[in-house]
């Protein structure tokens, strides 16, 4: 879907290792590199031995229920975030939708699919894309925000969040990568006293379950209700709700917790790496927070080219709005991943040195 101003909100980051960047060093998706874990497989494969049966996702639901210390009624298991943001735009009668950018342009396509009319607030590089709740319109009764923010990795402060709730008003937040965040420092899921708040997580991100498609919705039972009536029977499936069921575990949030610590290190070596970079243009945007960073390059689509052919692949920034092509999203990897893309980075900033 591409809109009047240029930006191709149905382009994601599995784009760019497709066909021919399928052998390519993956820094374009956001997915945690050497996931599922083995325990996770296991369970996942021997779940397939009831496929006979219909999916049941009660246990599943009072998992997360119970993860996140709310009513099971405060709980809907979803086919992956994404489903949950069409399920919200069909199902939610609202005027005026406002979504804040630049963030996961899914929840806007979304809405216009539902032939909703979508206002967008756009946060200005120059503020670190900090999140300023006196910009969205008093009429909005439909916010969208991520927490922290794809692509800018930008942790909004969970009051400043809250500001933007208003009676009448739904709130929803996309804590999509909130657990690769130590601590879940700034989340919203598990609270039930901000009026109108919606909160979405997802699984596919820190467990590697992108080809499964599992997420949830947090939110008052009465909207839990509507989004359940605009599903489809059966809407996630047996192997998708055992992984729901067990990622909600205390030993599975502790290994999350381990994980996030690790991401910290490493986008901290990554940063560091982008930094000394400055000198031929490069600008990070901080301080990042999510398992992923936006750097700001000088002719960022010839940056991006260079890149692949020296066997990497990172995610293009102009099909966000508010950003244009000299923006990429690279992800967080591991130490020596991180050191051979900074290399060739700099080869790619400076083709004229190579020998």
């Amino acid at each position: 879907m591409r809109t009047d101003d240029g930006h191709d909100l149905r382009h994601h980051g599995d784009a760019e290792v497709r066909d021919d960047g399928a052998e390519l060093v993956d820094l374009a998706v956001n997915v945690r590199a050497g996931t599922p874990p083995k325990w996770l497989r296991e369970r996942i494969a021997a779940s397939l031995t009831g496929l006979a049966a219909y999916p049941d996702g009660r246990e599943a639901r009072l998992a997360v229920a119970r993860r996140h210390r709310v009513p099971v009624e405060r709980v809907l298991l979803t086919a992956g975030a994404a489903e949950a943001f069409v399920l919200l735009a069909r199902a939610l009668k609202v005027r005026r939708p406002v979504v804040v950018h630049p963030q996961f342009t899914e929840p806007e396509a979304a809405l216009r699919d539902a032939g909703h009319t979508v206002d967008r607030v756009l946060l200005r590089a120059e503020d670190g894309f900090r999140l300023d709740p006196a910009a969205v319109p008093e009429e909005a009764d439909l916010v969208v925000i991520g927490n922290p923010t794809n692509p800018t990795s930008v942790l909004h402060p969970a009051s400043a969040v809250v500001d933007l709730a208003r009676p009448g008003r739904t709130l929803v937040v996309d804590e999509a990568f909130m657990d690769a965040v130590p601590g879940e420092r700034e989340a919203l899921a598990g609270r039930t006293d901000v009026p109108g708040l919606v909160v979405l997580r997802s699984l596919t991100k820190t467990w590697g379950l992108a080809g499964l498609r599992i997420g949830y919705v947090l939110a008052a039972p009465e909207t839990v209700g509507e989004l359940e009536r605009a599903q489809p029977l059966w809407p996630v499936s047996t192997p998708a709700l055992v992984a729901a069921r067990d990622c909600m575990g205390r030993d599975a949030v502790a290994e999350a917790t381990s994980a996030a610590h690790r991401i910290m290190l490493d986008r901290d070596r990554l940063v560091a790496g982008l930094e000394e970079l400055a000198p031929a243009g490069v600008r990070v945007t901080g301080p990042a927070q999510g398992p992923f960073v936006l750097v700001r390059v000088p002719d960022g689509t010839t940056v991006r080219r260079r890149l692949r052919d020296l066997g990497y692949a990172v995610r293009r920034g102009d099909t966000f709005p508010g950003l244009d092509e000299e923006w990429l999203r690279v992800a967080v990897r591991d130490r020596e991943t991180t050191d051979g893309f900074l290399s060739a980075l700099q080869r790619a900033l400076r083709p004229d040195r190579d020998g």
